[in-house]
């Protein structure tokens, strides 16, 4: 049995992983998603991880770690995953920083750019019915953490793997594989999906992850 530690992304719940705790519960795994103090103008990205870490303590019981993070949770996850000593890493349609960087200078440092003519570039591919609660969920997002250089002073040492989308409108196909190979010398595996993979594409992102653990167990 493993423990899944699952990150939100920014705006966010730990709602928005549901689907896959339920995969992978349905597999006789442990998993916690909690909501992150986003909302919150004093909270540190030290403090977020906190949360996460808090949660693992109290769920983790033996057996393997995994820290999954979402997006904006590319900057929380490897922190949790670091702390927690994790024995593996998962980033989903992520951002990725650097030591010292905030996410302000990511976005520069990248090129990237807001998709401002996208309708909708985040639940394209997701069912209008579960796309309409998880926009009914969505929370402010301070911008302390967006000023904030990332405390760790490097990648921590736990093996990493990402996912994207082929369909991300968000953080576009060409745009993060550039970066996976950039900032972390990999390559990432793909799924057909936009940027909310853990919504449109549930189990198959729950087969994925489960193939990482397996892969280390051969």
């Amino acid at each position: 049995m493993a423990t899944y530690a699952f990150v939100h992304g920014a705006y966010d719940v730990g709602w928005y992983w549901h689907l896959v705790e339920r995969e992978l519960r349905g597999r006789g795994h442990r998993t916690v998603a909690p909501d992150l103090p986003i909302e919150d103008d004093n909270a540190s990205l030290l403090d977020h991880a906190q949360v996460v870490l808090d949660a693992i303590t109290e769920t983790h019981d033996g057996g393997e770690l995994i820290v999954v993070g979402q997006s904006w949770g590319g900057y929380i996850a490897p922190i949790v995953a670091d702390r927690a000593k994790a024995d593996r890493l998962v980033l989903v349609a992520p951002m990725i920083p650097r030591p010292g960087e905030t996410d302000e200078e990511m976005w520069e440092a990248t090129g990237w750019k807001f998709p401002r003519d996208e309708a909708d570039a985040f639940y394209h591919d997701v069912d209008p019915a579960l796309a309409a609660e998880a926009r009914s969920r969505e929370r402010g997002q301070s911008e302390t953490t967006s000023r904030e250089p990332w405390p760790l002073d490097a990648w921590p040492d736990v093996p990493t793997h990402v996912v994207i989308g082929r369909n991300d409108r968000f953080f576009t196909p060409d745009w993060l594989r550039a970066v996976v190979r950039d900032r972390l010398g990999i390559e990432p595996d793909e799924l057909e999906a936009g940027h909310t993979i853990a919504l449109s594409r549930p189990r198959e992102l729950a087969e994925l992850l489960e193939s990482y653990r397996k892969c280390a167990m051969a």
